[in-house]
């Protein structure tokens, strides 16, 4: 069964409402008292439905007529009382705040004093939230109707591969080590004009140096670990040191780019959970020493 507002009155219990016109029911037709009730018009609350009696009568708003409006208001609540009980509470109060108001109207008024202040419209109240509620509606409607994301515009985007942030670090190719050798070598040569003889070092003392000073800076670049005052043989010994020590894994050698700068770092190790093993143990000593 449908209701409408346009047919606040009350029907008799064989009427139905059909597109708007009361329709006459059969007597013999059984509706079960459970059966599925449309409601077309929902109000949001008895502001709601005062608002929406004073636009279909064409009443202006700021002179309402309360007998009349009253006795509308009151066929709703009667209607909602049969069908929604639940929800004919919250507009009780507002039925019996329209009472007050159409009695004190129709009450006669005691006779004033000429000092005595104009009694106040006892509307005004009334008029004053009706008048805060239909901005608030009508800027809701607005928002309503503006585009909405998900709802009026769909943005399609499309989906990316997965990036692999991971950049494992770049080897050093043999003919890079051998470019920088030849630097080093050829600035070896430039200081040839005065020789002082040292004390020719081994390979696993170079190394031991190397793993020294890699301990004290974690880092340092290939040529930094040549002293070209010592020499071809000088820097032929830390030449194959470091050879041997990446070798060893012991040291690594990375490089971004072609003909770029060689960095020397200690080798990475699979780090002990409880505690982080230190940069070299006595057993990359043991390892230098063979």
């Amino acid at each position: 069964m449908t209701h409408s507002t346009d047919s606040i009155e009350a029907l008799e219990d064989n009427q139905a409402i059909f597109k708007g016109e009361p329709v006459e029911k059969p007597l013999d037709l059984f509706i079960p008292p459970d059966a599925l009730e449309v409601w077309l018009d929902e109000f949001a609350g008895p502001l709601d439905l005062l608002l929406h009696l004073i636009r279909k009568n064409n009443f202006d708003i700021l002179d309402i007529p309360i007998a009349e409006i009253t006795t509308q208001y009151m066929d709703y609540i009667e209607d909602i009382e049969k069908n929604r009980f639940e929800l004919a509470t919250e507009y009780l109060v507002m039925a019996a705040w329209l009472a007050e108001i159409k009695s004190r109207i129709l009450l006669p008024k005691p006779p004033c004093a000429e000092d005595d202040e104009i009694e106040e419209d006892p509307r005004l109240e009334l008029i004053k939230r009706l008048q805060i509620y239909a901005r608030y509606k009508q800027v809701a409607h607005e928002l309503h109707e503006m585009p909405r994301l998900d709802r009026d515009i769909h943005l399609v985007e499309p989906e990316l591969p997965p990036l692999n942030l991971s950049t494992p670090p770049p080897t050093v190719a043999l003919h890079d080590l051998v470019y920088a050798l030849e630097k080093l070598l050829k600035r070896a040569e430039l200081k040839k004009s005065h020789t002082v003889t040292r004390e020719r070092i081994s390979v696993h003392e170079r190394m031991s140096a190397i793993v020294e000073r890699i301990t004290s800076a974690r880092e340092c670049t290939f040529e930094a670990l040549f002293d070209p005052e010592e020499g071809r043989y000088g820097i032929t010994i830390s030449f194959l040191a470091i050879l041997e020590l990446t070798r060893k894994q012991i040291i690594a050698l990375e490089q971004n780019d072609a003909y770029d700068t060689i960095h020397i770092r200690p080798y990475e190790r699979k780090k002990n959970v409880a505690n982080e093993a230190p940069l070299f143990t006595e057993e990359v000593s043991q390892s230098i020493s063979q």
